[in-house]
């Protein structure tokens, strides 16, 4: 298998990552004197930090999750946050894994996105709710090879379930009542979400000035498989649903996120429920 092209920087692999499409995308320019902090971002280790106890779940949330959960409920014109915050942990599931993934697939190295480094706006989207302004800080002088893909898992594993995903889902389920099994099924369903946005841009026709050869884009496409077969492999995903065979393999999650309480809203396609309730 030809080995993909590995940037020189972990921020031009980030760059080359975003042409996939804004889920794809981080802020990486350098902050003001003020700092992140001043434009409204904070770091997520604060988000996964959670509060005293309180009588209220929601006010035992860090602020900033409170602020997103009723940010997304205004937007989506729901009274549940309960259903805000199922949707907000998927979105921020899924922003991880394609920036993980992404660049697992296509440069053989996965990008440093720990807690403290990595900072988040509670009230923007993709692309520009996430900012790394230091990605180059621990990038090591020397060229380094690309890793092999069994590696490139379980180090997008510790990356995202690990640094992440694990001390989001403590914090979401305490705040909200939310069933751990749901979340899961939607760091699940991101996941799935997030292979499949690539497996069509890798298999869309070439476009002038994309920096990916037929080579890289072959490359990237095995690697891209053997992340999805090792990732779902093990828990906390295993369990969160099950890949109908073909040559496009779809998943078909064991959970639902909620979206159908939204006004308006439906069944996502990889929705366990063949109809909306009460309909």
């Amino acid at each position: 298998m030809p080995e993909p092209t590995r940037p020189a920087s972990p921020t031009q692999a980030l760059h080359t990552v975003a042409r996939i499409g804004p889920f794809f995308a981080v802020r990486t320019d350098p902050p003001g004197p003020a700092g992140p902090r001043a434009e409204g971002y904070v770091p997520l280790a604060e988000v996964y930090a959670a509060g005293p106890p309180a009588a209220d779940r929601l006010e035992a949330a860090p602020p900033a999750l409170r602020h997103r959960y009723t940010t997304v409920a205004r937007r989506l014109g729901t009274d549940e946050l309960r259903v805000a915050a199922s949707l907000s942990f998927q979105g921020l599931a899924g922003r991880l894994w394609s920036l993980a993934v992404g660049c697992a697939a296509l440069t053989g190295q996965v990008p440093g996105l720990e807690p403290r480094r990595l900072w988040w706006h509670p009230e923007h989207s993709a692309p520009r709710e996430l900012w790394l302004p230091d990605a180059d800080a621990d990038a090591p002088q020397d060229s380094v090879a690309p890793a092999p893909a069994v590696d490139l898992a379980e180090r997008v594993r510790a990356t995202v379930i690990d640094q992440h995903l694990t001390p989001l889902h403590r914090v979401v389920a305490a705040a909200s009542g939310l069933s751990g099994a749901l979340l899961w099924g939607n760091a699940g369903s991101a996941l799935a979400g997030a292979l499949g946005v690539l497996h069509g841009w890798l298999h869309a026709p070439a476009r002038s000035g994309d920096g990916i050869t037929t080579e890289d884009r072959e490359a990237a496409t095995a690697r891209a498989r053997t992340l999805a077969r090792d990732l779902f492999a093990t828990e906390p995903l295993r369990s969160t649903g099950h890949w109908s065979p073909g040559p496009r393999p779809t998943f078909r999650r064991g959970t639902c996120c909620l979206y159908y309480r939204v006004p308006g809203g439906g069944l996502c396609g990889d929705c366990v429920l063949p109809r909306v309730p009460g309909r």
